[in-house]
């Protein structure tokens, strides 16, 4: 056949240690369809500053492929929530082969057509809290490229007709297609008239949706006659590829014939005659391939001389369990992302005759629904049962209901077929079932009832059982229940949710609480967080006595912030929040900012209002352009030093003595205040990790607060000059001070009473 070669790459994107789902990158790509090969090309390359990063640790990265759906990984090994399905995906675990880059291949042979998903995260960390800018980071970028090589103008096999070929000696295989619709309940392939110069020396082999693979169902033609393939209960809607392929060594060319037949369940007295469907497979696609589309009514395609059609007759189907019943629509309503309720017609309770299944049909959107949590409920009305132990199976299949006339359909399994069990009886009436991140398309729930005896179950008799049933798509499994917040997350256009927990909760929807913290943990921490912001009491009786009421104003302001911001950033349930938690996280670091601006604008003894003002704009502008950057916050800090320093030189040249002139400032203040200041600045930027935040963080508190006592300066003394004189009474006399003087308009020194007010 013709080869055609497809890429696809992707962005590179950082990746994230693994804390939740959130915190993974996720790569999305379309397989298209006769892909007979498909070649990840997964390239990781370190960064740092800029540049290749040599110098940062070798980290493993692991990712995961999945088909149709994001995968659900587990990489910490926590408990899913009750009821819940996970479904299977493949890791791969990337090393480093050069100092700064790697690169890994994946293979899929044959893939299946469609979305795949590519999800890449790095091990988790120890949850180092590191101060943004501090230091150069080291980067890990993933990029996945993707290249398909697929097959053109495969031959397509017509339901009744007959198909010739002639194997030529360099050729090992011929690769056919036929499409199944929907309410077909068997397909049935066969060679006719193979001659070989060894009897038959075909294999035949038929997979869904793809290219065969070696343990894809197959049949040794040599060992069977006639050779036939039967595959019951196929996927609906899809197109079954057809592999005739030729045993190695045998030599001259092989001729046969290949036929399908598709039995219609939806009469089963009648085989599906040729080129006229049921109404159901209506949606029959027209890349019919080679052979050209083809619509209804129309005749077979023209013959070629080796590949020529005519009619076959069309065996009648017999079995009671190749009958097919209706299948009862849902009516999807949708009321925002991932929140879509599918509701039953006459519903939402329904009745299970005895004698036959009730069978649903649920329809997810492409792309759309499959970054959600698939939920299904069902309830038993015990009243209705009218006293017989019977008990209800329903059945989730995806692409195709199992709707068996004996009991296997209490298993939901075949050879080709799996589904998940439901079971709802008089003693446990409530069954329930989460799927996170379901593949999308058709999915049937089919609903029997069978009695329970000694000899197992059988049909029950004259009893049908009234089930409740609900289902709905959520974004996450229960909201992600006290301890955890679901995320709406997105990857270029492809949009889904995932759980992201709290106060040491894990699992898929924030249940697993082997790690969790008990409510006393909890109070401890938000009692240590908001009760170290005391300690800024002793700074505001030390400003107010020293008459540095605008500072003592900033610390309150700040103790008072900091204490309703920590209050409202616990993780736990122990939350209080009197504000919006932006409101109160900008005025906490706004107050601390300006607690170091203003204790040290009043170290250089800089009474301007301008400089508060100054620091005000300063430090709000900074915190607006980014709340946790290191230069935007240390900038006015530095900034105010540099005032504080260039005061202090002045003094000290004008003066030339040291400034601050005593040694007990310098010994008993300035330098145990420094020295408390530098300590918390050192836990803040290097200590502090998640698991000790709370004891951490309170003793910066402690240190800061602290330290603000010990740096502000003592009230200033007088400077000397003569103000205003009293007013005295003496002898009948009053003496009174010129107003010149009074207004300051004459030097102090030289004053002399040149008035006598008579009393």
């Amino acid at each position: 056949g013709l080869f055609v070669t497809d890429y696809f790459t992707r962005t590179p994107r950082k990746l994230s240690p693994f804390r939740s789902f959130a915190s993974i990158e996720l790569f999305h790509f379309h397989i298209p369809e006769d892909t007979v090969i498909a070649v990840w090309n997964l390239i990781t390359f370190k960064e740092q500053g800029g540049t290749f990063g040599d110098q940062c640790p070798d980290r493993s990265i692991t990712v995961y492929f999945r088909s149709g759906a994001p995968s659900v990984i587990n990489p910490l090994h926590t408990h899913f929530p009750r009821d819940t399905a996970v479904p299977g995906s493949f890791a791969l675990t990337l090393t480093w082969t050069l100092p700064n880059r790697t690169t890994g291949v994946f293979n899929v042979t044959s893939p299946l057509p469609g979305d795949w998903f590519l999800a890449a995260h790095l091990p988790k960390d120890e949850g180092k809290i590191s101060v943004k800018g501090l230091y150069e980071e080291c980067q890990y970028l993933f990029q996945p490229q993707l290249i398909v090589q697929r097959l053109v103008n495969i031959a397509v096999l017509y339901p009744g007709y007959v198909t010739e070929q002639s194997m030529a000696p360099h050729n090992r295989s011929c690769l056919y297609k036929v499409f199944v619709p929907s309410y077909t309940s068997r397909v049935l392939v066969e060679v006719l008239r193979c001659r070989g110069a060894e009897g038959c020396p075909l294999w035949l082999r038929v997979r869904a949706k793809a290219p065969p693979l070696h343990n894809s169902t197959a049949l040794d033609c040599r060992e069977h006659a006639p050779c036939q393939l039967a595959l019951d209960l196929p996927f609906w809607q899809h197109w079954y590829y057809v592999l005739v392929e030729k045993h190695p060594g045998v030599p001259g060319t092989v001729s046969f014939q290949v036929t399908v037949q598709l039995t219609d369940c939806s009469r089963p007295s009648l085989g599906r005659p040729p080129f006229l469907p049921s109404s159901a497979s209506m949606n029959m696609p027209h890349s019919f391939g080679s052979a050209g589309g083809l619509a209804l009514g129309d005749g077979p395609p023209p013959a070629s001389p080796n590949d020529t059609k005519h009619p076959v007759s069309v065996p009648t189907a017999s079995s009671a369990g190749e009958r097919c019943w209706p299948i009862r629509p849902t009516l999807r309503n949708e009321l925002d992302t991932f929140s879509v309720h599918f509701y039953i017609f006459f519903g939402p309770n329904v009745s299970v005759p005895p004698d036959r299944p009730a069978v649903f049909v649920i329809s997810l959107l492409p792309v759309l629904d499959s970054g959600g949590v698939l939920n299904l409920e069902l309830r038993l009305n015990v009243s209705s049962l009218c006293g017989e132990n019977v008990t209800v199976f329903g059945c989730l299949n995806h692409e195709v209901p199992l709707m068996s006339g004996d009991n296997a359909s209490v298993t939901c399994e075949t050879e080709s077929l799996a589904g998940f069990l439901l079971t709802v009886n008089a003693t446990a009436s409530l069954s329930r079932l989460r799927i996170p991140y379901p593949q999308t398309g058709s999915w049937y729930l089919s609903l029997r009832s069978l009695c329970a005896t000694e000899h197992g179950f059988e049909p029950c008799t004259n009893v049908t059982a009234e089930v409740y049933l609900r289902a709905y798509l959520s974004p996450c499994i229960n909201d992600c229940g006290i301890y955890g917040q679901c995320k709406l997350l997105r990857t270029n256009n492809y949009l889904y949710a995932a759980c992201e927990c709290k106060a040491g909760w894990n699992g898929w929807g924030c249940t697993d609480n082997a790690e969790a913290f008990s409510y006393g943990f909890q109070l401890l921490s938000t009692l240590l967080l908001c009760l170290s912001n005391v300690m800024f009491v002793p700074p505001v009786a030390i400003a107010v006595r020293s008459h540095y009421l605008l500072e003592a104003a900033v610390y309150i302001f700040t103790m008072f912030f900091s204490t309703f911001y920590h209050a409202c950033d616990q993780p736990g349930i122990v939350v209080f929040c009197i504000m919006e938690y932006d409101v109160l996280q900008f005025c906490d670091f706004l107050g601390s900012l300006m607690s170091v601006w203003v204790t040290v604008i009043a170290m250089a003894r800089l009474q301007p209002v301008v400089l508060y003002l100054l620091g005000a704009m300063l430090l709000s502008m900074a915190l607006q352009m980014d709340r946790h950057g290191l230069w935007n916050l240390l900038g006015p800090s530095l900034f105010a030093l540099g005032i504080m320093a260039v005061a202090w030189t002045a003094r000290t040249i004008r003066r030339r003595h040291c400034y601050p002139p005593t040694w007990k400032r310098w010994a008993f203040y300035l330098c145990p205040g420094a020295l408390i200041a530098a300590a918390a600045v050192l836990l803040y930027a290097f200590v502090e990790t998640e698991e000790n935040y709370f004891y951490i963080h309170s003793i910066w508190h402690l240190l800061i607060a602290g330290s603000v006592g010990f740096l502000l300066p003592p009230r200033a003394k007088p400077t000397g000059r003569l103000g205003p004189l009293p007013r005295r009474k003496g002898c009948g006399y009053q003496l009174c001070v010129n107003e010149q003087e009074e207004l300051g308009l004459v030097d102090p020194a030289v004053a002399s009473i040149n008035s006598i007010c008579t009393s």
